[in-house]
């Protein structure tokens, strides 16, 4: 059985930085596009960070631009886990954070092309 695992959510103050995690079980995702969206209270949910697999061990990140520069998604292919640094936070990234795959290695933006989800870890940047 496939399971995404998310942690490392919670409280902090505008300016600072938290760390996600994302561990994945059941099977193997280095081949596999990977993804970290979000979904504020309202609001659609929307891509943060894609990652497409584009050789062994090799990978490339897209993110949307309001975490350019802030954000930076990570892969440990030895752990099975998926990582997003958030630096920089601010009221506005505010949201459940979700890790999620597909069996393709082109990452998209759309959360209708991915098969795997997590259950999701909050997010709450007080200012």
């Amino acid at each position: 059985q496939v399971q995404l695992v998310e942690s490392g959510g919670g409280l902090v103050q505008a300016g600072g930085s938290l760390r996600l995690s994302c561990e994945a079980s059941g099977r193997t995702f280095n081949g596999y596009a990977m993804a970290w969206f979000r979904q504020a209270a309202g609001k659609e949910r929307e891509v943060v960070a894609a990652i497409s697999a584009i050789g062994s061990n090799t990978y490339k990140a897209d993110y949307t631009d309001s975490v350019k520069g802030r954000f930076t998604a990570a892969r440990d292919n030895s752990k099975n886990s998926l990582y997003l640094q958030m630096n920089r936070l601010k009221p506005d990234d505010t949201a459940v954070y979700y890790c999620a795959a597909r069996p393709q290695s082109a990452a998209t933006p759309h959360g209708h092309d991915y098969d795997y989800w997590g259950q999701g870890t909050q997010v709450t940047v007080s200012s």
